[in-house]
């Protein structure tokens, strides 16, 4: 029963996933006989697996919307907007109630204003309109650095679906008229939820909630579903390294009794070509276990985003591409609350209303695009919406305004400095608190979030056409390619995903533009940034080489003493003490310790991204300064 009490959570939450968003296109396409017939079947199995649990209300819930679609897929009732309100107020409480399972608890009764509207819309009658619960003051779920706080989604996606708050209820024998699927339980159902979530979850330091999680923390689903075919691929690499190691010993073997003539030689060197092969593909196929298609991730935003637009009087579609794309499972649970933010921003702040784009000559309905795609080694995410678009001028006044920035700051920002204002702590451009803007909070949370998966997000922005928020993150946290650059003896490794190509330095060809070190590289003039100047340490010689690196927003040559080739760096994570520009550490072949770079961090560390001034490398025995 523990076993089942999981593996429902896990398949219901997805079923119920794909029906919000089949709800979601059946408002656009209401006669569609397929949706109506899959979002029937969806509240069928639900209802089925909830009865086998014995959690009555669950039961009770499903059983009556699973009825509503059964007369509108008989075509005795047909979809209204006011059906479809009472329709995904239902699919929230279902949610909710998988909720209170996962904590430990039966579910307790749906509100009774919402069976009563459902028993209506079953009769073929007007439904009611639903009066909505004021949303909560202040959802706070964690503080940052600077004082912001990250909005609890699940309560705000209470407040805006009207979902009612948890609460305990014994269970009680279900009712309802449904379909066994298997032989009914013995024991006391609640107690079997319990027990279940707490030998789960009682192994983890500090567990005093229900359930054996902390007050307030959130369930992690740490389980992973792999093709089949992964893992034969797995097993099949297993064999053939084990295979090649009894060869390896074999011939170890050999070589200690004395036997070292060439082709004992050449028979080792093979062995260990093949053994190299071997590991490299292993890793890449242990690798893709961990990933999965990214709509899993998007599935539910749709749901969200026409829930919050109606709550706003506005006309918004939720467009989604790139859902095959795949990305590490351990990233995925991370980027669901900041690209809901993004969403967010972009139906509150980024659309107009229907009587401002008419007058803009707009569509009325405004469409946000949420898209996913893989770029060499990394996952690109967009958000964009086709909507006013951001004033550079206003952010500023509005920063300045709050104490943000001083008019210095202000005076020398361009357009994408002032867009990256938003990320600011307590940085809000709405004139009044509203349930889900205008307190401050959240956009300084995205880039928080993004920056702990060692990505970066960057702003595009046109005035009257709309906003592009663009996400980049690693393909996986496991395994980066990297190549190793020194100064002196010290090495340090840098993305191999940036490096375009690498250049000898030959001081003549390095000149001063604007008081900054450039050199032209086929027709294209890039600045010159020693890594020495750019990490504080002084210029003792100068740089022999040149490292031709490329993020989103700049091009340019990394000045370096000399350089020791590429390995894929195993990338460990430094938790307790993270150095500004330092993206983690990695353990080369020979053991030593080597720190991974964060290109971006760097150079954002150094004050500028755009060039260095009077380098050592245009006048000697003069520092390299940044900026």
């Amino acid at each position: 029963m523990e076993d089942l009490l999981q593996d429902f959570l896990i398949e219901a939450g997805d079923l119920l996933s794909g029906v919000d968003n089949k709800l979601v296109d059946l408002e656009r396409f209401p006669d569609d006989l397929n949706l109506l017939n899959e979002i029937f079947r969806g509240f069928h199995t639900i209802k089925g697996g909830a009865g086998f649990l014995n959690a009555t209300e669950l039961v009770t819930l499903c059983h009556l919307t699973e009825n509503l679609f059964d007369k509108l897929r008989n075509g005795e009732l047909a979809v209204t907007s006011e059906m479809m309100d009472v329709i995904l107020e239902a699919t929230g409480s279902v949610r909710e109630m998988f909720s209170q399972l996962e904590h430990g608890t039966q579910p307790h009764p749906a509100d009774p204003a919402l069976i009563e509207r459902l028993k209506v819309a079953i009769a073929g009658q007007p439904v009611p309109v639903a009066v909505k619960a004021k949303a909560p003051e202040a959802p706070v779920k964690a503080e940052t650095p600077g004082g912001a706080h990250e909005p609890d989604w699940n309560l705000l996606y209470s407040a805006v679906t009207n979902a009612p708050a948890v609460r305990e209820v014994k269970p009680e024998p279900a009712k309802a008229d449904i379909e066994v699927i298997g032989p009914a339980p013995v024991e006391d159902p609640e107690e079997i939820i319990k027990h279940a979530i707490g030998r789960r979850s009682s192994d983890r330091p500090g567990a005093s909630a229900p359930g054996g999680r902390r007050e307030g923390e959130r369930q992690r689903d740490n389980s992973i579903r792999v093709d089949t075919a992964r893992l034969d691929q797995v097993l099949n690499l297993s064999g053939e390294i084990g295979l090649t190691k009894n060869r390896l010993n074999a011939l170890r073997s050999d070589i200690l009794s004395g036997r070292n003539d060439t082709e004992t030689l050449h028979a080792l060197d093979l062995a260990v070509g093949q053994l190299d092969l071997l590991v490299s593909d292993l890793q890449n196929a242990v690798m893709k276990t961990r990933m999965q298609p990214i709509g899993r991730l998007f599935q539910k935003y749709p749901r969200i985003a026409r829930d919050l637009a109606r709550n706003l009087g506005k006309d918004v579609e939720l467009v989604l591409a790139g859902e095959e794309t795949e990305i590490d499972k351990t990233m995925i649970e991370d980027l669901s609350d900041p690209i809901i933010h993004l969403i967010r921003n972009a139906v509150d702040h980024g659309v107009e209303d229907a009587a401002e784009r008419r007058a803009n000559g707009k569509p009325e309905k405004s469409v946000v695009r949420l898209e996913a795609r893989q770029e060499g080694d990394h996952i690109v995410i967009l958000v964009a919406d086709d909507g006013r678009g951001m004033n550079a001028e206003r952010l500023r006044a509005k920063a300045l305004q709050k104490g943000l920035i001083t008019d210095e700051e202000a005076n020398t920002m361009d357009e994408r400095q002032s867009y990256n204002l938003i990320f600011l702590p307590g940085f809000s451009m709405a004139s009044q608190v509203s349930d889900v803007s205008g307190r401050g909070v959240g956009m300084d949370v995205v880039r928080t979030n993004i920056q702990k998966l060692n990505g970066s997000i960057d702003i595009r922005s046109q005035q009257g056409k709309g906003t592009t928020f663009i996400i980049s993150l690693p393909l996986t946290l496991a395994i980066l390619p990297v190549l190793l650059v020194r100064l002196g003896e010290q090495p340090f490794a840098v993305p191999l995903s940036m490096v375009r190509e690498i250049l000898p330095i030959d001081a003549k060809e390095v000149q001063e533009v604007g008081g900054r070190a450039t050199m032209v590289v086929r027709g294209e003039v890039l600045p010159v940034l020693p890594l020495a100047g750019l990490l504080g340490w002084e210029q003792e010689r100068t740089p022999e080489y040149g490292v031709l690196m490329q993020t989103a927003e700049l091009s340019f040559i990394l000045a370096i003493d000399s350089f020791a080739g590429r390995e894929d760096a195993v990338i460990k994570s430094l938790d307790d003490f993270r150095p500004k520009g330092v993206a983690g550490v990695t353990t080369l072949s020979n053991g030593q310790i080597v720190l991974i770079l964060d290109m971006k961090e760097v150079l954002g560390a150094a004050g500028d991204q755009r060039g260095v001034a009077r380098s050592s490398l245009v006048k000697k025995n003069v520092p390299a300064l940044v900026g």
